[in-house]
């Protein structure tokens, strides 16, 4: 079974046959520099983030703490348990 010859498969093979450009003598040293930048910069955010994060729950865990009720209102004590307003 032949296959019918494709454009795009006969504009590949022109554009590989070419000569190819010429890669910079430095590229992988800066592509190796950028990728430590990213690395850098991305540590840090997650290191500013945790750091939020954590100061979020240490004020919540503060401000529940000093907001929190120290007694409970006492409840009058009737002689029932069965009603609220008691025997009737």
């Amino acid at each position: 079974m032949s296959r019918l010859p494709n454009r795009r498969d006969e504009e590949v093979r022109r554009l590989l046959d070419t000569p190819h450009p010429a890669v910079p003598v430095d590229l992988a040293a800066r592509a190796m520099l950028r990728g430590r930048r990213i690395v850098h910069r991305r540590r840090i955010e997650h290191s500013v983030l945790w750091a939020l994060l954590a100061a979020a729950v240490i004020a919540g865990i503060v401000l529940t703490v000093l907001n929190w009720p120290h007694s409970t209102p006492p409840v009058p004590n009737d002689g029932t348990w069965w009603s609220p307003n008691g025997p009737d």
